[in-house]
């Protein structure tokens, strides 16, 4: 069998791990430390994918460096140390991940987390000896920039064309449009289906085990 593609870079957050409400838990506990002007949960869901630094730009226009960096420290005191929100795994993560890992897919995951954040989530889901490689935000540009998909890229040894990228938001699909590579939707994650088919994906699937049988298909024999 000639599979279609060699790697599949997987986003984290909203993809791989159900983690919105953290997040937007983390968020608020950071922007109300600071006494700032609290913006509604949807808005900073709006935002999960991107980096910490362009997340709160988004949130807060015309904010500086200042709030920038005071904003970050906030937010990750309270993810790394202080909030305990259940983050787990999506329903056959783990499995659909050793799986392809067994039919000899390269994996990598590419995440607008910092790398505090990522290692520890990857260490705590025990998911971390499974992915080749690993971005975040502190490695590369914030999505949709097409530079966390490049080094990846560049460190495997893979062409664009022979690249997968998966993901619940518009800026995993937008930086799989810039990159070159080609985008899988998932609908179960942060952003609606309506604004992922925009990017026009390869598909848009309800479940991540149905990634296995869905790359089967685009498969030759």
């Amino acid at each position: 069998m000639q599979k279609a593609y060699e790697l599949l870079v997987f986003d984290w957050d909203g993809t791989l791990m159900d983690s919105e409400s953290r997040i937007v838990n983390c968020m608020r506990a950071a922007i109300t430390d600071l006494d700032l002007e609290l913006p509604d949960d949807s808005s900073i869901s709006n935002i999960i994918g991107l980096g910490l630094k362009e997340a709160i730009c988004m949130l807060f226009t015309g904010a500086d460096e200042v709030m920038v960096k005071e904003v970050t420290e906030r937010y990750r005191h309270h993810f790394l140390y202080e909030n305990t929100t259940p983050t787990p795994l999506f329903s056959g993560a783990e499995e659909t991940l050793h799986r392809l890992k067994s039919e000899g897919y390269l994996l990598a995951v590419a995440t607008g987390k910092g790398r505090p954040g990522l290692n520890k989530v990857l260490s705590h889901s025990g998911l971390d000896m499974v992915f080749h490689t690993t971005r975040c935000a502190d490695d590369a540009f914030s999505k949709p920039h097409p530079d966390m998909l490049l080094q990846i890229l560049d460190e495997l040894g893979v062409q664009a064309t022979d690249a997968l990228m998966i993901g619940d938001t518009e800026y995993d699909m937008q930086m799989a449009n810039n990159a070159g590579t080609a985008a899988l939707a998932v609908s179960y994650g942060v952003h609606s289906v309506e604004r992922l088919l925009q990017h026009k994906p390869e598909g848009c699937l309800n479940a991540v085990s149905e990634i296995p049988d869905w790359l089967s298909r685009k498969s030759s024999f």
